[in-house]
């Protein structure tokens, strides 16, 4: 694993500082049962998202029509009638946030501090000021690049919704919002990087590992919605590492996704540079 060079060094901010980090665990037993876990866990959230996000990239590529001529859309209507589509978005968001306690739950069930694995309350003015700074280093590139990749026709036109005006779209969108950064920072990064720590995985090994599988449950949106989200895990995964806080990076995805999904809402009709 990796060491501290000091605080002059300039590498510094390449490296973890972890004073509290869990223990690696050297059980054999315990460590099949850590792999096990990680199966099992991604296996009905973000991994297995991962490969229908695999197959929908093929099917789109296997279509007589470019990527940069086909669309899909991430918050879209899932029932006919207005009452049912509010449940259904409803409960898609209590999917979201179950995911993320799952995570937190089986950290804590395996003894293991949820202070010291992000989950602290002290500072939340800094998480609030990190927060919004992630938001505009990820969101401002993150647009540009998807423009670029969309004109390329490396990706698809992403919808970030097609949800009917209705008094409920806006809270709805907002909530959708704050499960994916939940669901995402938890799960991809403080639960998956944790236990990749117990296990003994170096922390760059580690990193590209949960950036990797970011980027896969984004392949639906073309290649550049990959990249694009491959840099954000490397990005948020190295500032979890260095500070072992969660709530920042909870914070700036959260922002990035309520300024796409309630500015496109806003904007869709009005400007005429999106895709």
């Amino acid at each position: 694993m990796s060491t501290s060079h000091g605080p002059t060094s300039p590498r510094s901010w390449l490296l973890p500082n972890r004073p509290d980090e869990p223990a690696r665990i050297t059980d054999p037993g315990k460590r099949r049962a850590i792999v096990v876990e990680l199966i099992i866990v991604f296996a009905i959230t973000l991994g297995m998202a991962g490969l229908q996000s695999l197959l929908s990239l093929l099917d789109a590529l296997l279509r007589p029509e470019s990527l940069d001529q086909q669309a899909v859309a991430i918050n879209a209507s899932q029932a006919r009638l207005g009452l049912l589509d509010l449940l259904e978005q409803l409960l898609g968001v209590l999917r979201l946030f179950s995911w993320a306690a799952l995570g937190v739950y089986l950290l804590w069930q395996g003894g293991i501090a949820l202070r010291n694995v992000g989950f602290d309350n002290s500072r939340p003015g800094r998480d609030l000021a990190g927060g919004a700074g992630l938001a505009a280093l990820i969101g401002i590139p993150g647009l540009g690049l998807y423009l670029v990749a969309h004109s390329l026709g490396l990706n698809l036109a992403v919808q970030p919704t097609t949800l009917d005006e209705a008094w409920w779209r806006a809270p709805v969108l907002v909530l959708s919002a704050l499960g994916n950064a939940a669901a995402e920072e938890v799960l991809v990064v403080c639960y998956l990087l944790t236990r990749l720590r117990q296990l003994g995985a170096t922390e760059n090994r580690a990193l590209w590992i949960s950036a990797v599988l970011r980027g896969s449950y984004h392949l639906y949106q073309g290649f550049g919605g990959f990249v694009g989200n491959v840099v954000m895990g490397l990005v948020y995964g190295r500032v979890w590492q260095r500070t072992n806080r969660i709530h920042a990076l909870i914070i700036g995805h959260a922002l990035i996704d309520v300024v796409a999904f309630v500015g496109y809402a806003l904007l869709r009709d009005q400007v005429g540079w999106l895709p």
